[in-house]
């Protein structure tokens, strides 16, 4: 759930031009996220305007022709709508500027209502699952005609909110995210036109659950990839693309005056947007305010890192709270 591409670095680059001259060095006028345009959200709150509407349809085609596959199909468009909702409120509240209550500002909400879809997700499958083992053991009939009609519009759909996507900004991850949920609804609504079809010529209903069993897999893997993530951020996460070590190597390799790096803690703020905290221990004669802000631009520029809090430290190296064992019980 984090991406680090080239309008991020350009972003950070520009907003590390500010360097306080004192060795304790914590700017805050970092924004990583990739900018978007208003255009931008306006397609993507008309995707899934569109994308929530049809699946309310499907819905409704599944209880009228009594095809479990279009219901899943529904269901497998919901981690559609979660995904361009996601990207939407990532958009929306990463508008809004952080106060002396909210120091991060609302971007966690975000990754809080991504948490929240996914088990609504996992609850989805449960129940379908459970319907297509009674489907199996005792066939219920089901209407063709109304079953292809709908599953053939879910296609159209979302092939139109697929190249929609498209015109948006293709390198943020979570309108990645969403193209990749919408191209995974396109298996789905490819099964149930198959479930369509050989219900109509051969009258064979079990294919239905059946089908509805394969859809359940595209929403299981991705309800278990945005638990996952989800909660890999809540929990202060590394960004799942970044090696602490070799972030250290390299600061200490490419940053003159800088001897070592100690208790280097990387987490992910929200989707595409990292912060870090590290100690920094200059070699004899290092000029404390030039190391700091090599620092900073070394990790904005190359790790993608557009928050950071460097502290030059200048007595011997002491433990971590974060990186100690558990305390004792007294």
């Amino acid at each position: 759930m984090v991406g680090t591409d080239e309008d991020d670095r350009k972003q950070a680059r520009a907003g590390d031009g500010t360097v306080q001259p004192v060795p304790h060095d914590h700017d805050h006028d970092h924004d990583h996220a990739p900018s978007v345009t208003a255009d931008n959200r306006r397609i993507v709150l008309f995707a899934l305007a569109i994308t929530a509407l049809f699946m309310g349809v499907e819905v409704a085609g599944g209880l009228v022709s009594g095809s479990l596959a279009l219901i899943a199909d529904a269901g497998h468009m919901l981690t559609d709508v979660a995904a361009l909702a996601l990207a939407w409120a990532g958009f929306h509240f990463g508008r809004r500027g952080a106060n002396a209550r909210k120091t991060f500002g609302y971007l966690r909400l975000e990754v809080l209502a991504g948490f929240l879809n996914a088990v609504a997700l996992f609850v989805l499958v449960l129940w379908i699952g459970g319907e297509a083992i009674g489907r199996l053991r005792d066939p219920a009939p089901v209407l063709a005609g109304p079953m292809l009609a709908v599953a053939c519009a879910g296609l159209v759909v979302n092939v139109a909110v697929f190249f929609l996507l498209r015109r948006a900004d293709t390198g943020h991850v979570n309108i990645q995210g969403a193209m990749l949920h919408v191209l995974g609804d396109l298996l789905g609504s490819v099964a149930a036109i198959v479930a369509a079809l050989a219900i109509h010529f051969t009258g064979w209903t079990p294919i239905d659950p059946l089908l509805s069993v394969l859809i359940l897999g595209l929403i299981l893997r991705s309800a278990w990839r945005l638990l996952g993530g989800t909660l890999h951020i809540l929990l202060e996460g590394a960004p799942p693309d970044l090696d602490i070590a070799r972030l250290s190597r390299d600061l200490v390799a490419s940053v003159d005056g800088l001897a070592a790096v100690e208790h280097v803690h990387v987490w992910s703020i929200t989707s595409g947007r990292s912060s870090a905290t590290l100690e920094a221990r200059l070699v004899p004669g290092g000029d404390p305010r030039a190391v700091t802000a090599a620092i900073k631009r070394r990790l904005a520029e190359t790790w993608g890192i557009g928050h950071s809090t460097v502290e030059v430290v200048w007595d011997e190296a002491s433990d971590c709270a974060l990186e100690s064992s558990p305390p004792r019980e007294h």
